[in-house]
């Protein structure tokens, strides 16, 4: 059996046996002022011995970082998941908000806008390219539904004892995406009102699109002309459009202004076919439906 070596911490005195001496000759301390050195000499007790966790190594460092990254990733998800319904609700809720904006005779301050869409959406129709109505959809119940391709939604409204026809678009701005509604007249050509918004448009100049004083131009201007689509322009002031309705750009804002003009052409288009047909009365929807 290889002998120990025990060091006095009092003195320094190292003492060679199985066990440390009862005192040490040198300075007299008992035994229990004695430790045990391991095999290279190095002082420590014998459970010094055994290997610890080095919390100044890289991979004490790694590890932690991970479990700890894990662990706040793992609270994130299911915070996420709680959440979700809840924010799914307010995403659906302010799509709503702004397809009733686009109804200028509707208040939605101090609203239920979500009991405000029930009272006044009365249907959500599926088109296909021709503008045949190919579905009846529950404005509440249907609200998320996913158009498959080649087929377009357009709203209809009631608001005063009227039928208003809402078109979604999308565009880019400047920077980003701008998107809005159009709501027109039972006549599918007269524009009741429109809503404008941006992602990142640049304030005072593009972004601009969404207030009253830009938004209030639309009313009343027409979508067609001799009987064929036409859009509106939206022209410096001053410049005139060529067999167009027009309304003023924004001051600054050309970029976004143009970027506005060619989201209501290419967005509307393919409702012309819809647009071209006599008002639907409710027994030739149902024909169209079935």
């Amino acid at each position: 059996m290889a002998t120990r070596k025990y060091k006095c911490k009092v003195c320094g005195y190292i003492h060679e046996g199985d066990k440390a001496p009862e005192k040490c000759p040198v300075c007299q301390a008992p035994s229990s002022e004695f430790e045990l050195m391991d095999e290279t000499g190095a002082e420590g007790t014998a459970s010094a011995k055994k290997k610890g966790i080095n919390k100044n190594g890289n991979a004490y460092i790694l590890t932690y970082t991970t479990i700890i990254v894990v662990i706040v990733a793992l609270l994130l998800s299911i915070t996420s998941g709680a959440l979700k319904s809840r924010q799914n609700a307010n995403v659906e809720l302010d799509k709503k908000k702004q397809i009733l904006s686009s109804l200028p005779a509707l208040t939605l301050e101090g609203q239920d806008a979500a009991q405000l869409f029930a009272n006044h959406i009365q249907h959500i129709y599926v088109l296909d390219a021709n503008g045949m109505i190919v579905k009846d959809l529950d404005p509440v119940k249907d609200f998320n539904y996913a158009p498959a391709a080649g087929e377009i939604l357009i709203y209809m409204a009631e608001v005063d004892n009227e039928t208003k026809w809402i078109i979604p678009m999308n565009g880019k701005g400047l920077w980003g995406a701008i998107w809005g509604y159009i709501a027109l007249d039972d006549d599918r050509n007269t524009v009741n009102g429109v809503f404008f918004s941006h992602a990142s448009e640049t304030p005072g100049l593009g972004a601009n699109i969404t207030t009253t004083a830009f938004r209030n131009q639309f009313n009343g201007k027409h979508i067609m002309q001799n009987g064929a689509f036409a859009s509106i322009a939206v022209m410096k002031v001053g410049q005139k459009a060529d067999g167009q309705d027009q309304v003023d750009a924004l001051s600054g804002g050309t970029i976004t202004s143009k970027g506005v003009e060619t989201m209501l052409r290419t967005s509307i288009a393919p409702y012309e076919p819809f647009l071209k047909k006599s008002v639907a009365q409710p027994e030739q929807v149902e024909t169209e439906v079935e």
